[in-house]
């Protein structure tokens, strides 16, 4: 494990902060070759603080568990009350610095949105950048082709804790309360799914004539469908870059500008899509530049300061 400067001079090992990381991305953090984490490292080491690397696999939360000192995990929960978590926020270069590894129970999932609350210019350029950025000319030229698009993640057949029903039974729900469109189901690609899991689509597909099931990461997905429901997949976020609305059918960090199934039942959600037109520019302005940390500016470092002071870090 690699130790900071720091260490050099006698701290004490209550004063170092080890990141817990994936191989990959350890390697690249120790030379200094992730802009994120050597921000944070910065903030650290500016505050006397040493810094140190080690892996994410289950011996090293053990060794987690032992050390005095502090801990940042990858998307991962803290080992004990000395740790944050830490991820991307959907994209580069935001990021959050949080107590809990669960999206839905941050703060700015707690908080309420006022569009009110963002400078309209700011908010229109700020969109205008990033939907050109992120995706080109694409969100130019958006449509709506007559379909939905259900971009789905793992465990099919369970309903978990904080979603309201089962992946395979969003399906359902989505085929029952829309009956004119057609209905794009996408298979996550870092997703294997059972055979359990192939058998109960293959027959719900040879059931219903409207339904397809597609590879995800097709662009022209969110580009050209009328409206986007999800769990609580990123695609569904990414979708407001092309002012598309978004129905949930679980806890998610970015539900304010959505309908919630879990909110007002799957028959009003279905029902008021067809006309739902949030402020997408205020709320993506909102969500990713005011409540995020922005790796890519000047005052990065002074925010990720003050995130980390907020948690009671001595920074």
């Amino acid at each position: 494990m690699a130790l900071g400067k720091a260490s050099v001079r006698g701290m004490s090992a209550r004063d170092t902060v080890t990141f817990y990381l994936p191989p990959h991305l350890r390697k690249q953090a120790e030379r200094g070759k992730q802009n994120f984490i050597s921000k944070v490292g910065d903030v650290l080491t500016a505050a006397g603080l040493t810094v140190a690397f080690d892996n994410d696999d289950d011996l090293a939360r053990l060794r987690a568990l032992t050390r005095p000192g502090r801990g940042l995990y990858l998307m991962d929960p803290p080992t004990n009350t000395r740790g944050l978590t830490f991820r991307k926020t959907y994209i580069y270069p935001f990021w959050h610095i949080e107590k809990e590894a669960e999206r839905w129970a941050w703060p700015v999932a707690q908080d309420a949105f006022d569009p009110k609350s963002a400078d309209a210019r700011k908010a229109a350029n700020f969109y205008r950048f990033w939907r050109n950025r992120l995706f080109e000319e694409a969100p130019n030229h958006a449509r709506k082709d007559g379909f939905v698009y259900v971009p789905l993640q793992g465990q099919l057949l369970r309903k978990r804790s904080f979603q309201s029903c089962s992946p395979l039974e969003m399906v359902q729900t989505v085929l029952a309360h829309d009956t004119d469109r057609q209905v794009v189901v996408t298979l996550h690609p870092s997703e294997t799914y059972s055979p359990q899991e192939r058998a109960a689509l293959d027959d719900l597909l040879s059931g219903e004539d409207r339904l397809m099931i597609k590879p995800g990461g097709v662009p022209h997905y969110l580009q050209n469908c009328d409206y986007i429901v999800t769990q609580n997949s990123g695609v569904g976020f990414e979708g407001y870059f092309f002012g598309k609305p978004l129905i949930l059918f679980a806890k998610s960090d970015f539900h304010h500008i959505a309908l919630n199934v879990d909110d007002i039942g799957p028959k009003q959600a279905f029902q008021r899509v067809k006309n739902h037109a949030p402020d997408y520019a205020a709320y993506l302005f909102w969500f990713l530049q005011i409540r995020a940390i922005n790796a890519g500016r000047p005052e990065a470092k002074t925010k990720i300061r003050d995130v980390l002071r907020n948690h009671g870090w001595p920074v």
